[in-house]
């Protein structure tokens, strides 16, 4: 914990989607309406309290079934705003949604390739790898941040809908916490041990 206290500061943090935010459909299935998108608990009030710290809260997700035809761009934009005004009633909201819409080997913005950080950046001039944290639920997404150099935290889910190499993740990780809430508090502590 010491070397992970000890980075600098701040200023964003790289959410995945499925598994961190909202509950994880079974593997091989994808949530394709809003009906079918469950807010996990502690969810909005962990984003609040980046919201309120001053910290920028991004999602960066790929979305394959866009590639498959299972349903649109426009229709993760609907989910995303809906989402958005949940978020705003609790006194929270995200910063920016980046989604990869493309199937494998197809691109450079399906995690862990560095695409969607990149479009943040573009976004989010002030935001670096260095001042930055990724939290998710699969090797994809700690692999995201470890090769661009940024604190990574993995979050246990569902352990029934866990994704191939979880447990490679969770071992890769900087952190290993139970939830998005614990995970949002122990960057925040760091950064105050940091300060």
């Amino acid at each position: 914990m010491s070397e992970f206290a000890s980075q600098s500061v701040l200023r964003a943090v790289l959410l995945d989607r499925d598994g961190v935010l909202n509950e994880k459909m079974p593997e091989g299935q994808y949530v394709a309406r809003w009906e079918q998108f469950r807010v996990l608990p502690g969810v909005p009030e962990a984003l609040r309290r980046l919201n309120e710290a001053g910290v920028l809260a991004i999602v960066v997700s790929n979305q394959r079934g866009i590639a498959r035809g299972l349903y649109t761009a426009a229709e993760v934009a609907a989910i995303h705003a809906k989402f958005q005004q949940l978020l705003e009633r609790a006194g929270a909201h995200i910063d920016g949604f980046f989604i990869c819409p493309h199937d494998k080997g197809e691109c450079n913005c399906r995690k862990p390739l560095p695409g969607l950080f990149e479009q943040a950046v573009a976004q989010f001039p002030e935001i670096t790898a260095e001042t930055s944290a990724m939290i998710g639920d699969s090797l994809s997404d700690v692999e995201f941040g470890w090769r661009l150099g940024m604190r990574t935290v993995f979050v246990e889910g569902d352990r029934e809908r866990r994704k191939p190499g979880a447990e490679a993740a969770a071992e890769q990780a900087d952190l290993r916490c139970a939830s998005l809430g614990a995970a949002v508090d122990a960057l925040l502590a760091a950064r105050s041990t940091a300060a």
